[in-house]
């Protein structure tokens, strides 16, 4: 009696069994075996000696794999491009406002997104976008706090001439009188 190896599902060598020890291995009809006077490994269900294991059993069939299903690949990301270019230049040539080229960081990652997504790295497409987002919103707040700060500014220079000009008689008066 020959003692037997196989190969299990997971493609790992396994034995040597008898024939008896193999109907306790759930030995399939198709499940590859090898004994040392055969030449190269064979199906179960091929083998005399081995035929008694199938014996009543219905035949099954062979396992096929599945085809993978593609995913389609997620949206891609926003790049915000042309919010970081408006947010850092624009205040930068009307407001002289330099806190505003903090939008290039927000340039520089919002030109990232498309490259990374094209590639496949949907992740980093996706974490280049949020980066991007982040600088320019930055940006857009300085841009709107300098705008505050240059109409306090001007308000309080209107404020300061408007009470220099009205006492700007009696402050002659009293230059007069001295």
């Amino acid at each position: 009696m020959n003692r037997y190896f196989y190969i299990d599902t997971e493609g790992r060598q396994k034995g040597a069994f008898t024939p008896e020890e193999l109907r306790q291995e759930n030995v399939r009809r198709e499940t590859l075996v090898w004994a040392q006077d055969m030449s190269q490994w064979t199906r179960a269900e091929e083998i005399g000696e081995l035929k008694f294991l199938f014996s009543g059993m219905p035949q099954q069939p062979p396992i096929q794999k599945q085809p993978e299903i593609e995913t389609p690949p997620p949206p891609m990301p926003k790049t915000w491009l042309t919010e970081s270019i408006l947010a850092t230049i624009l205040p930068f040539i009307f407001c002289w406002n330099v806190f505003s080229l903090l939008g290039i960081i927000g340039i520089i990652y919002g030109s990232q997104v498309e490259s990374l997504y094209r590639r496949g790295e949907y992740d980093a497409a996706a974490a280049s976008s949020r980066t991007a987002g982040t600088w320019t919103k930055v940006a857009l707040w300085i841009v709107f706090a300098w705008i505050i700060l240059i109409i306090i500014a001007i308000a309080l220079l209107i404020l300061t001439l408007g009470f220099s000009i009205a006492s700007l008689p009696a402050l002659i008066d009293w230059a007069n009188s001295l």
